[in-house]
């Protein structure tokens, strides 16, 4: 049951376990979240009929990055969607909100899970039900603040000695925008109800404030303002500063709280002055639910990844060694190979092999020699490639990557026909409808699977190469190996193309982006339907269709220039996008429009199906980067830049915005003309906001961050694939020891093979030792880097910098498990 996330990728620089360079300089950590839902028990609806019609949204702390369906009228509404993402930012909590639908008034909010960073991993890859809870203002924080304090003693002209205390409010960074805005103001209460207030900073919830407010304490006789506080001496360190966030509001309502800080004076004993950064925190009573388990609960599926990459220079000898694999003989006693043998799951071995070897393209050569050992030995060619092996699962996680596109353009139009057009195609008697003709449905079942039989056998001369080059080599292997079978070439190519690609991309049409939700009950059981036939058709050995489209004679890998192999749901969307100036006394303002991206041109009209109002050609793109808050006050943008101009638009969210930047930086990266530097601000008012120069046309201040290589269309990166390898070989080594153990045995003893060594395929023992010998010396040799580089970062980190504010969870747990390893070392 999903309503999913795959989030954190390789992240910014802002996120905080990797900003400070020590020891070997890693590269951002990447972070990735897969979650999904449904939801029970429910409160009913104050009205008639009880129900409710409720979705459920994805937040990175309060901003909203994804949306499920609508269930109408239900208390136990499924949602069963999946959404994977790559997290752009750091985050404090990953947040799930329960909606409930009111068409005259806004959305009303039931409860929400929030999942502290933290304690991602103990969720990870498995069904938890969280109970809902309630969503309470007071409790709805997130942001740090930048904080100064400074103690005086001060003799008054009277001779009285006081205590003057300096309170500065530097700077706040990443406040809530609440209602489509953040209009920020702080308060200094040290004690009583006395408080000062900085000045409200507009449309920004990365204000600086950067102001200074004064405290006296004096002794009982002498106060006499509101700023005096009756304390004795000896308690002055007893008293604590606190520092309240609001959003100014010109709502009736009045201002809404955004988080405190309470910081006692006692922190500045040691010294006059201190200065910290601190998470905002909700108010005491604020997490406090009214009763548990009265707004139902959430089922979840969560799966978070985190990667920490070093340099590439670091995974030299173990990248040189996984990709000599192809060449190794036998394939079986390669490193490629041996994490197959050893991990739980062969998918999870496949994913990072295949993006590694796409990535150096070597994933045919790969393929092609663990695809020859698998046919070499399968018996009998009703069976080829028909289980879950390392060559199955790679095969299957290349065509989700390389194949996407094409899947896309030779299904969704179809698939979206059928998903409008709500035609019965149900066949089975005892499930008719009343009303239904057996007959009716079984023609509009076979017209629907003609006719996509028909645009997928058709569909090989968009098939991408790197595709047709593995299905070469499937065809001319299981050719060789059963040379009585004539029909075994044509099975061994369509028990991958029809079977474990177009045919689940038929039955779950969402999980390849063919549709935006999961389909309606009818609907998918057409689906369902088509899915199961076209399977059948494709598994028949004496079809006569012409797969030589498909198994071209393989060229060798390069994909095509004109066919990107990867869709993004973003291709439509709704977004704000500031005039251009095209006109010379036109009106710079903002409208939302809707935008339109295809391998051709970039275009925006004012509503779907409207003609362009804008259409920049691809070739037009120089650069697509983000832009700087401080332009415009608004967050999320980013600029299209082009020969003459460049376009500013707003995306709806943090990863939507990076989805956008980075589909328009892969679909324009082969362009000549592409820029080395850009302006990361606007220019207004005369100037650029960033350099400050005064020329529209003066060049970049700043290098470009986007562009891949050109022959390489697949966002992958080598060194963080390679660390993923590492660190599966890492948490499996007792079976690369067992599978040495194993080598040993086979090449000593010539006899009964050991029944715990069987799981093992060990063609040449002695290859296989020199391998995973090699393997564990590298896996060893980068442990050691990690583990130094963690050492050096426990010495050097300091709790309360911008990077690790003091509150900050995660980093108190690893600083306490530091604590503890460093104890026990010495």
């Amino acid at each position: 049951s999903a309503a999913g996330l795959p989030a954190e990728t390789r992240g910014n620089s802002s996120f905080p376990a990797c900003s400070v360079p020590i020891g070997p300089q890693l590269k951002d950590p990447g972070q990735r979240t897969w979650l999904g839902c449904e939801a029970k028990n429910l409160p009913t609806y104050p009205g008639p009929n009880k129900m409710r019609d409720c979705y459920c949204t994805v937040n990175l702390d309060r901003e909203e990055v994804f949306r499920t369906k609508i269930v109408e009228k239900s208390l136990c509404p499924f949602y069963g969607e999946d959404f994977y993402c790559e997290i752009p930012r750091s985050f404090r909590h990953l947040s799930f909100y329960i909606f409930d639908r009111d068409v005259f008034r806004r959305d009303s909010i039931i409860g929400k899970v929030a999942i502290q960073k933290e304690d991602l991993p103990k969720y990870h890859n498995r069904d938890t039900w969280f109970l809902l809870q309630h969503v309470d203002a007071d409790s709805e924080v997130q942001g740090k603040v930048h904080l100064e304090l400074r103690l005086s003693e001060v003799i008054t002209d009277t001779g009285v000695v006081c205590h003057k205390l300096a309170t500065r409010i530097l700077e706040c960074q990443g406040l809530p925008i609440v209602n489509g805005q953040c209009d920020p103001y702080a308060t200094v209460t040290l004690a009583g109800p006395y408080r000062q207030k900085t000045k409200v900073k507009k449309k920004t919830n990365n204000p600086q404030f950067d102001e200074v407010f004064y405290f006296e304490v004096t002794r009982p006789c002498s106060y006499s303002r509101k700023s005096h506080f009756d304390f004795e001496e000896e308690d002055v360190d007893k008293l604590e500063i606190r520092v309240d966030l609001w959003n100014a509001s010109n709502l009736k309502f009045g201002d809404e709280f955004l988080g405190e800080l309470r910081v006692p004076l006692n922190v500045l004993r040691q010294s006059s002055s201190y200065e910290a950064w601190y998470f905002l925190q909700p108010r005491d009573n604020g997490s406090k639910s009214l009763k548990p388990g009265d707004l139902g609960s959430l089922r979840l599926n969560v799966v978070y990844t985190e990667d920490h990459v070093f340099s590439s220079d670091y995974y030299s000898p173990l990248r040189d060694l996984l990709l000599r694999s192809a060449d190794v003989e036998p394939v079986s006693a390669s490193a490629a190979h041996v994490l197959g043998e050893v991990c739980r799951e062969k998918q999870e071995a496949a994913v990072p092999l295949v993006r590694f070897f796409l990535h150096y393209g070597r994933v045919v050569p790969f393929i092609s020699a663990i695809a020859n050992a698998e046919v070499q030995r399968t018996q009998d060619p009703n069976t080829i490639f028909r289980g879950n092996s390392l060559t199955s699962k790679c095969i299957d996680e290349t065509m989700k990557l390389a194949g996407m596109h094409y899947l896309h353009v030779t299904l969704k139009p179809t698939i979206e026909e059928i998903c409008q057009s709500h035609k019965s195609c149900e066949i089975d008697p005892v499930k008719l409808k009343d009303g239904e003709n057996l007959e009716n449905n079984m023609e509009n079942l076979r017209q629907y699977v003609d006719r996509i039989f028909t645009v997928i056998t058709k569909s090989g001369v968009s098939c991408p190469t790197v595709m047709c080059d593995i299905f070469f080599s499937l065809r001319e292997a299981a050719a060789k190996r059963f040379q009585d079978d004539l029909d075994v070439r044509y099975t061994a190519v369509s028990s991958f193309i029809f079977l474990r690609f177009f045919a689940p991309a038929i039955l779950s049409p969402n999980l390849f982006q063919l549709t935006p939700h999961h389909t309606d009950p009818q609907t998918s059981r057409t689906l369902t339907l088509i899915s199961k036939t076209i399977q059948t058709l494709g598994s028949l050995s004496k079809s006569k269709w012409d797969f030589g489209l498909w198994c071209g004679e393989g060229a060798g890998y390069a994909p095509s220039p004109d066919i990107h192999p990867r869709t993004y749901p973003v291709h439509n969307r709704f977004m704000i996008k500031r005039a251009q100036g095209r006109k010379r006394f036109g009106m710079k303002n903002f409208k939302k429009r809707w935008f339109r991206l295809t391998n051709h041109e970039f275009t925006y009209q004012k509503s779907k199906g409207d003609q362009p109002l804008c259409s920049i050609p691809i070739e037009n793109i120089l650069a697509v980067e983000g832009l700087e808050e401080e332009s415009f006050k608004m967050k999320n943008m980013f600029q299209v830049i082009q020969p003459e101009r460049a376009l500013y638009i707003q995306a709806n969210n943090c990863v939507e915005a990076k989805a956008w930047i980075d589909v328009l930086t892969k679909v324009s990266q082969c362009n000549k003309k592409r820029l080395t530097v850009y302006h990361p601000s606007a220019y207004l008012n005369g100037h650029w906001l960033c350099c400050r120069a005064s020329s529209d046309t003066a060049p970049g201040c700043s290098p470009c961050t986007g562009g891949l290589p050109a022959n390489i269309q697949l966002d992958i990166d080598g060194d963080r694939e390679t660390e993923r390898i590492y660190s599966l070989f890492n948490s499996y080594m007792s079976k690369l020891e067992k599978m040495q153990e194993a080598c040993g045995s086979r090449s000593v003893y010539d006899g009964p093979e050991q029944e715990e060594y069987s799981t093992f395929i060990i063609d040449d023992p002695q290859e296989t030792y020199k391998t995973l010998k090699q393997v564990i010396a590298g896996v060893a040799a980068l442990e050691q880097e990690h583990a130094q580089y963690k050492r050096d970062k426990f010495k050097k980190t300091k709790y309360g910098s911008q990077e690790h504010p003091i509150g900050d969870k995660s980093f108190q747990s690893y600083i306490r498990q530091q604590s503890e390893t460093s104890t026990h070392s010495i």
